[in-house]
């Protein structure tokens, strides 16, 4: 350990950290790079309840509404060029081949075994790149950020596709009419936002991760039952607006302490008016804790750590029986399998990483307003590795040695001379899950460059297409 700790010491001499603000400065992330703070589905006007499952159904039958990925070739020939898909030559491609592992001069790389691009957010930017092309003259829309990328959501704009975002008064849909194509998002819309275009008349492209409508399914499941959902999940977050959307009742934790609160009132009671101010942005409309904490299922951010969301249905589980006895426990307790192994790979990946003592110091590359790649940096932070999370290659000066990175908890800061060029060094590299496998070569391009000027690049080799899963 001893020898670990010097090692990492050594390859951190002479680096200057600068923050910016007054004692501490930060600097204020962009907000493209930030999630906007909404309440669930923000911008929609009151109605009736809308029956979620029924509505996926009748968008099948209205012959405008795409939920599968066609293969085009021309399509994933135009993500090759652009990047924004699975390396096939690039430096990632030929890691894979050799152990995850490349060494470049004094540079040591090595990749996590679990990184990047999660296969449900692949495919949703081959179905927006499918899109563009089935659709050459029409207007193209997406309903939110197709994925947690500014690469990939600067390219769809660069092909005419409108990103409508929440600037902090509802979307404004007001440009999109009949006849015109919207994209669906990776992580879903809201029922009011389903049930809106398919009465506008608009040709549908669903790119709901698969993984994400089967949460959907369980909330259904839950509604039908009368059950109310607990959601692990973030209450601003795109993907937990969308399945809040289809639950009647629900209250939205986003950690244990949140979610042994609700297990505090279920069992013991307590003070209403502290819990629904506690929980103002977390619940659903007339929501009383009081009634509606009696039946209770659990659903899931696809995003969100997948060991505390067993933990919090474990801890359901344990407070309803308390309550209830055994015997009566499926009377109010639900729980189906919703949790998505992506992101539990990458942190289990990263936690190996960690513990190398090879490891001087962690990359880690991935969008800022990405949730699964904040949680990777906070690993790094917590296990006390120095780590640098960019959201691109732009975030690194090669003439000053400067790196411009985040922690986990939303403060940019400026780095002087982060690398230490003369000096042998073993970094560690990992990629959140709305990462193409371009954004990582690029950053390693610039650490290469770094400490060897004359550096041009990695010749290209084909390694062939990675294998994903059979969609079902």
């Amino acid at each position: 350990m001893h020898t670990a700790m010097t090692s990492r010491q050594a390859a951190f001499n002479g680096v200057r950290t600068r923050a910016y603000g007054a004692a501490v400065r930060l600097v204020p992330a962009s907000r493209a790079l930030v999630p906007v703070l909404q309440a669930v589905a923000a911008g929609a006007t009151e109605a009736a309840p809308i029956d979620g499952r029924a509505l996926r159904r009748s968008l099948n039958q209205t012959g405008r509404y795409v939920r599968q990925p066609t293969n085009d070739p021309v399509s994933q020939q135009l993500m090759d060029e652009h990047g924004v898909g699975y390396s096939t030559n690039g430096l990632v491609a030929q890691m894979r081949t050799q152990g995850n592992v490349w060494k470049q001069g004094e540079v040591t790389v090595k990749l996590a075994k679990a990184y990047g691009y999660c296969w449900g957010v692949e495919r949703a930017v081959r179905m927006a790149y499918e899109a563009r092309q089935a659709h050459p003259d029409k207007k193209l829309f997406v309903t939110n950020e197709i994925i947690h990328n500014p690469e990939v959501n600067k390219r769809l704009t660069e092909m005419n596709i409108e990103i409508i975002e929440d600037q902090g008064k509802g979307k404004d849909y007001g440009d999109i009419r009949s006849g015109d194509v919207v994209i669906f998002p990776a992580f879903g819309a809201t029922v009011q936002e389903l049930n809106d275009f398919r009465d506008r008349g608009v040709q549908m492209v669903d790119t709901t991760c698969p993984w994400v409508a089967k949460v959907w399914n369980s909330v259904d499941t839950h509604t039908r039952k009368q059950f109310t959902s607990v959601i692990h999940g973030k209450y601003s977050h795109e993907e937990t607006i969308a399945t809040a959307s289809f639950a009647t009742n629900y209250v939205i934790v986003k950690d244990l302490k949140e979610a042994q609160y609700v297990c505090d009132y279920i069992l013991h009671g307590g003070n209403k008016e502290e819990f629904m101010a506690k929980f103002e942005r977390s619940v659903s409309k007339g929501f009383d804790p009081d009634v509606m904490l009696e039946r209770v299922g659990l659903a899931n951010q696809t995003t969100m750590l997948k060991g505390e969301t067993q933990q919090i249905g474990k801890m359901l589980e344990a407070t309803m029986m308390q309550k209830y006895g055994p015997a009566e426990l499926n009377k109010h307790f639900l729980l189906m399998e919703t949790i998505c192994d992506a992101t539990q790979e990458r942190q289990d990946a990263l936690y190996d990483m960690v513990a190398d003592p090879e490891v001087d110091f962690l990359l880690v590359v991935g969008g800022f307003n990405s949730s699964n790649t904040s949680h990777l940096q906070e690993i790094a932070e917590h296990k006390g590795l120095p780590s640098f999370w960019v959201d691109s290659a732009a975030r690194i000066d090669v003439a000053t040695n400067t790196i411009l990175h985040k922690l986990a908890h939303g403060e940019l800061r400026e780095t002087v001379g982060w690398l230490t060029p003369g000096k042998p060094v073993t970094i560690g590299i990992t990629s959140g899950a709305s990462t193409p496998d371009r954004a990582v070569e690029e950053v390693l391009q610039k650490v290469f460059q770094i400490y060897d000027p004359s550096f041009e690049g990695i010749a290209p080799k084909d390694c062939g297409r990675m294998s994903t899963p059979e969609e079902h």
